[in-house]
């Protein structure tokens, strides 16, 4: 016979109690609290998208607000246009793509520029080429989402447009009211008060509520910050509730390095003072720039797929069910319809006027059936006599 030393007796009783303690604890667990584990980790590996677009007049500071934003340099070859070049001004889309990566999560940036918006004379439906590139973006998609290969889609479709509006106006410009009114269905609106250090504390507000007023006033649809839930903690809704009275984010950008009172940071020196890019103080540099990264970066890009794009892809689809309708109209006046022309039920027709041609041609193509029928019993009983 066998004997057990103390240290295996104790080792066999540790590994019973844990089986024991497994096999009664997998009774009641069953695993599914860990898919978020999982979806984190495929998310993670796949890396994130996002796109901005940024537009406004010249010389607001939208590129250095975007290599602040980003900590990046994404302008290294910009050229600035004089006077003489800026007469016959045109504007361009210019896309910049950079890969970040911070603590191992990859975010693809892609900023979409806008030079020659608002520089010329004439600025007549100068928003006509960017609203242009936006119905672009949609369009691919749709094109690659309809298509055989849906597993590798590329998402170029714009997320948010930061627009900058100038200080030194007592509002809004008519190019401004047009441009937002042109763009509101399709993207997600941000305004952006630039260049706020040129405007005392007092001032901010004033032109703050001075243009809230006139977005009201001219039915423009800004980006809205969707509703806290009732279970979330009381310092997130607070913070949640700053950020929608932010609104129009007035900014400074910077990107060079100032020291004061023996610290350095981002900022402007003037000969009254420092003005910090980071101080909420000065600017509300912070709160946009955790708004588009830290909180709200995947609520834009829901708003742009099931909301902008969902608008652009129903329209599509009706104006193919209309062409579709029209063309069937056609061939049945040249007798050239049949069954087999139209197998799958069409979608239904937004006018009262195209769904009645709709139903008028269903009881033509039974009528013609019921007649067919009739004709071959005819002529079955006609050999059947002879």
């Amino acid at each position: 016979m066998k004997v057990c030393s103390p240290f295996m007796l104790k080792y066999a009783h540790t590994c019973y109690v844990c089986v024991s303690f497994l096999q009664d604890h997998d009774k009641e667990y069953v695993g599914f609290a860990t898919l978020p584990n999982q979806v984190h980790r495929k998310t993670v590996k796949k890396g994130f998208t996002f796109t901005l677009m940024v537009a406004g007049e010249s010389g607001l500071g939208k590129s250095t607000l975007i290599n602040s934003l980003f900590l990046t340099d994404l302008y290294k070859d910009r050229k600035v246009p004089n006077a003489q070049e800026r007469i016959n001004q045109t504007i361009d889309i210019v896309k910049h793509t950079v890969s970040i990566e911070e603590k191992g999560i990859k975010l693809r940036l892609t900023i979409i520029d806008t030079p020659g918006f608002g520089d010329a004379i004439n600025n007549t439906e100068s928003w006509k080429q960017i609203e242009d590139y936006i119905d672009q973006q949609f369009e691919q998609y749709f094109r690659d989402e309809s298509g055989l290969n849906r597993r590798n889609i590329q998402d170029n479709r714009v997320h948010c447009c930061l627009y900058f509006i100038s200080p030194f106006g007592h509002g809004l410009r008519p190019l401004d009211v047009e441009y937002m009114k042109a763009l509101h269905e399709k993207v997600n609106i941000v305004p952006i008060l630039a260049k706020a250090d040129s405007l005392t504390k007092a001032e901010v507000y004033k032109k703050k509520m001075k243009i809230i007023e006139e977005i009201k006033q001219f039915g423009i649809n800004i980006y809205q910050f969707p509703d806290c839930d009732s279970d979330e903690d009381e310092d997130f809704k607070r913070q949640d509730q700053i950020l929608k009275d932010s609104i129009p984010f007035a900014v400074i950008g910077s990107n060079v390095q100032v020291e004061s009172e023996g610290r350095k940071f981002r900022g402007r020196a003037y000969p009254w003072g420092v003005v910090g890019v980071e101080d909420p103080a000065h600017s509300d540099f912070l709160l946009l720039r955790n708004m588009l990264v830290r909180t709200h970066m995947e609520d834009l890009k829901e708003v742009t797929q099931d909301t902008h794009y969902e608008n652009y892809r129903a329209q599509c689809i009706q104006n193919m069910t209309r062409m579709v309708v029209l063309e069937r109209k056609r061939r049945w006046k040249h007798r050239e319809v049949s069954e087999a022309d139209f197998p799958l039920p069409l979608a239904a027709v937004d006018t009262e006027r195209d769904r009645l041609i709709f139903e008028k041609d269903e009881e033509l193509r039974k009528m013609q059936e019921v007649l067919e029928r009739i004709q071959e019993q005819m002529e079955h009983s006609q050999r059947g006599g002879c």
